[in-house]
């Protein structure tokens, strides 16, 4: 058995507290300053990892390789598996051409531009986070915004911003599940209270999203439609996020605060001529011009119909008891690691759901997908297979990351930096947030933020005698609005908007709006944890 030791360097915490930040800092500045590519700084950083792991904090070579094959695994299964089928249904609706035929769906519901940047940003971006994320919502929201006559530089803006409030529940919970499974907290418990956090984004994003493009005058004539949007996605996010699942969230909100806009007779009214000329001053292109049958369009909306099913049924007590039967719990060869105090950690038990995981639901819901907009068998297969290619080096970075994160925690790394930054005391409930922005800001993901400091923010809050919950999902809360400033997401605007070599000018226009933001969330996190207890579950 190896055992971990809080300062394995000549009993000093402080140095074997800066020992163990060498793997998180040889991954941040390759990313920030180097500019190095995602998968490779992961690489590098999982063998500093490694290294740190054997010579410094004296885990056995054997045990440190079989927890990095650990966390591999992990990220390989379930994480990508969920992602990479989600994806698989967004191709194909782009290859059946039904994906055209939602966005005109979206488009005809208003020629009003500002209730188009909510519809199209901050809504159709939310579903596109939830089955796609990766910077999809950003890349397709922006084509879309500067299709509808946009300015580039506005429509990368807007669907920079809009890319917050779905984020901690993107592409089918991904990063929620991976905060829970590093930190070994259960899910139910960090997708509510970051369901109890988020959901007061989304009140104000919208808002903020009419103001940007528009001005004081956008925000005093769309106030109603964007306080409704906000409302609806909110409620539905906290309610899937509580009491359904944290799969589903993205998608019931997203729909939800779509359709609190198109019920809304105020977002109907024709635009003004003066409002479009000031707001649509970049060239309109004819790609969202056509007529569809309603069958197409029925169809168009299937996919996610189905998703939310599937997912549904998938939590009814009699269901979720039979695909929870197919779970395979077993300890994790060549591993056998106990904490400080002597006490076998979680990771030496590994468990693969192979039917209850989101992404076989997923699959599922591909599966019949395919089959509603009749998708030959053989294109099917091919499209599965092109979204593996397309994913190959998000794939390699997710796995390199959580194998990282996985050799960090079970050697100890992450407990000692942990317990020394616990001494923040009581401010540890206003860094938090701060942490996860950091590290999506660098990472440009949610996943990636919560496996590097997820574990951290527990042993912390262990330390410092606040709740581990609560801490451990505002990483993810904070990390959400470090998304629009990461360089990946700043890239992905920029290519999708031609706005080759500007990241720095989008930089400048979305860093205030940022740090505004985080610095709500830090006094939501900062509340929730003295006098606004009473909002955790």
């Amino acid at each position: 058995m190896f055992v971990q030791e809080l300062a394995p360097l000549a009993g000093s915490l402080a140095l074997s507290a800066l020992a163990a930040t060498l793997p998180l800092a040889t991954v941040l500045v390759l990313l920030g300053a180097v500019r190095m590519k995602a998968h490779l700084a992961g690489l590098i950083g999982l063998a500093v990892a490694l290294l740190v792991a054997v010579v410094l904090f004296g885990m056995p070579v054997g045990q440190a390789l079989s927890g990095a094959v650990q966390g591999a695994a992990f990220g390989l299964f379930p994480i990508m598996w969920i992602v990479v089928n989600a994806l698989w249904i967004y191709r194909l609706t782009v290859r059946t051409g039904h994906f055209d035929v939602l966005r005109r769906s979206f488009g005809r519901v208003s020629d009003d531009p500002r209730i188009q940047a909510l519809i199209i940003a901050f809504c159709f971006g939310a579903l596109m986070e939830a089955l796609a994320g990766f910077g999809a919502p950003v890349a397709i929201s922006t084509v879309m915004l500067v299709a509808l006559g946009f300015s580039p530089v506005k429509a990368a803006v807007v669907a920079l911003v809009a890319n917050t409030a779905p984020v901690a529940f993107g592409a089918m919970g991904t990063p929620v599940v991976t905060l829970a499974q590093v930190t070994g907290l259960p899910l139910e418990s960090v997708s509510s209270i970051v369901g109890r956090q988020t959901p007061l984004l989304a009140l104000v994003v919208p808002l903020l999203l009419v103001l940007l493009v528009d001005g004081r005058r956008g925000l005093r004539e769309t106030w109603a439609p964007a306080l409704a949007c906000g409302v609806a996605f909110g409620v539905v996010q906290f309610l899937a996020a509580n009491y359904v699942s944290a799969q589903l969230a993205d998608i019931g909100a997203a729909l939800a605060g779509a359709a609190a806009v198109v019920l809304l007779p105020h977002s109907r009214k024709p635009a003004r001529a003066e409002v479009k000329a000031s707001v649509l001053t970049g060239a309109a292109t004819e790609t969202l011009d056509g007529s569809d049958s309603r069958a197409d369009i029925v169809r168009a909306y299937t996919p996610y119909a189905l998703i939310i099913v599937i997912f549904s049924v998938a939590q009814l007590p009699p269901v979720k008891k039979l695909l929870d039967g197919a779970t395979w719990k077993f300890d994790w060869p060549a591993l056998d690691v106990a904490n400080a105090a002597g006490k076998p950690v979680s990771g030496n038990i590994f468990s693969i759901p192979f039917l209850s995981t989101g992404g076989t639901l997923v699959l599922l819901a591909g599966v019949l997908t395919a089959i509603v907009l009749k998708v030959a068998g053989r294109d099917t297969v091919r499209e599965w297979l092109a979204t593996v290619h397309e994913l190959r080096f998000a794939i390699l970075t997710v796995v390199s990351v959580l194998a990282l994160a996985y050799v960090m925690n079970l050697s100890g790394q992450a407990t000692t930096i942990g317990t020394l930054i616990a001494g923040a005391g009581a401010g540890l409930a206003f860094l938090s947030p701060i942490l996860g922005w950091f590290g999506v800001a660098v990472s440009g993901s949610d996943t990636s933020a919560n496996a590097l400091f997820g574990a951290l923010q527990v042993t912390a809050a262990h330390q410092a005698g606040l709740s581990a919950d609560l801490l451990a999902s505002a990483n993810s809360s904070g990390g959400v609005l470090g998304k629009m400033i990461s360089p990946q997401n700043l890239t992905i605007a920029c290519a999708a908007a031609q706005l080759t070599g500007q990241e720095g000018n989008l930089l400048r226009k979305v860093l205030p709006w940022s740090i505004g933001l985080l610095l709500v969330m830090c006094l939501i996190v900062v509340g929730q944890s003295t006098f606004l207890s009473w909002m955790l579950p």
